[in-house]
């Protein structure tokens, strides 16, 4: 059955959201080809397991990086088959904790970065010595009680989806799910006018310098729940209270999407999502910046977020949670958005891990 092209829009219609989403959730993991044992050429991207009987793969690499793990001891790479038609990479076989996998990791990674392996992404300007914590499903319980140890994080307890801690630039590196908060934090007039605290990005950040961004956002560091990160985030780049955070921030949900870099670097992301709504003039002074993050905030009209949104001046992420705001506060309906249901689903994704 063939799907009819989506009507034009009419001249005066405003831009679909469509190419917000696209710019963000910009990757779609290719499907396995039939094994043939005919096959010689390396395929472009390879599934990265746990171990050899763990399923779903937790990530997806490139071809460069199977090269760069020949040999290891830590890896062992897996010859295509049947079941695995691109082959696949693992930890080897005596690797088997996520204490264990933690330190493996470790290891791998400072030597890379010794060595200037892959310096576009944990080059010395790059490396960003936090550690986030990988999950062999990603949408199942994430939490991990860690301790930092002087090589990474070691756990006390080991809950089953825990799989392991590593640095956070690597991540894209393996293709592993990561997990972010971002928070809006908006006034409203009573006759329904939003503004948003929008900040801009440093210029000498390591990602996205200049970029205007979400008035709090962040990843989540090993061993930090989605809240604790939200409290310190909102402190650290926007100069709110904890004491402010914690009685007013609102959680929303949460958007996922699967980003590929400009380098081809894999990033699929899962961002919780809180509003935070203050009464004009609640803060004395507004937003300000807490540390070398955030350059400046700007409490912008709502027509001017939008028209900077379409723009692509935001972070492409940063733009997707703020249109999933314009959604759930009605700015954004399927009266007015042709692609409604796409965009709802494309910022909702389940990255296909079944298909790795």
């Amino acid at each position: 059955m063939t799907v009819p092209p989506a009507p034009p829009a009419r001249p005066d219609s405003p831009p679909s959201f469509i190419a917000v989403v696209d710019r963000c959730d910009n990757f779609r993991p290719p499907l396995p080809t039939p094994f043939s044992p005919n096959h010689t050429e390396r395929p472009a991207l390879v599934p990265f397991l746990l171990s050899p009987t763990t399923q779903p793969p937790i990530g997806l690499v490139r071809a460069a990086i199977v090269d760069a793990l020949q040999p290891s001891p830590i890896f062992i790479t897996h010859r295509p088959s049947h079941e695995h038609p691109r082959g696949y990479i693992s930890f080897a076989a005596h690797i088997t904790t996520p204490a264990a996998r933690s330190r493996a990791m470790h290891s791998l990674l400072a030597f890379w970065r010794t060595v200037r392996l892959f310096p576009d992404v944990i080059g010395p300007t790059k490396w960003r010595n936090e550690l986030y914590d990988i999950f062999a499903s990603p949408f199942d319980v994430l939490s991990a009680d860690t301790a930092e140890g002087a090589d990474g994080a070691v756990p006390k307890i080991e809950p089953t989806n825990y799989a392991f801690s590593m640095e956070r630039a690597a991540c894209a590196l393996f293709g592993v799910v990561t997990y972010g908060v971002h928070m809006t934090v908006y006034e409203q007039d009573d006759d329904g006018a939003m503004r948003i605290w929008v900040p801009r990005r440093s210029a000498t950040k390591q990602t996205w310098p200049g970029f205007l961004d979400n008035s709090v956002a962040g990843g989540i560091p090993s061993s930090y729940t989605p809240f604790d990160a939200l409290v310190k985030e909102a402190e650290e780049e926007a100069s709110i209270s904890p004491a402010l955070t914690s009685a007013r921030a609102k959680a929303e949900g949460s958007v996922s999407y699967f980003y590929q870099a400009d380098g081809g670097w894999l990033q699929p992301e899962v961002e919780y999502v809180y509003d935070l709504r203050l009464q004009p003039g609640e803060i004395d002074g507004g937003l300000l910046p807490g540390d070398t993050e955030v350059e400046v905030f700007k409490l912008m009209p709502m027509e001017e977020v939008i028209s900077r949104m379409h723009a692509g001046e935001f972070k492409p992420n940063c733009a997707v949670v703020l249109l999933y705001f314009l959604i759930r506060h009605g700015h954004v309906t399927p009266d007015n958005e042709p692609r409604f249901l796409e965009i709802n689903t494309r910022i909702h994704g389940r990255f296909d891990l079944d298909r790795w």
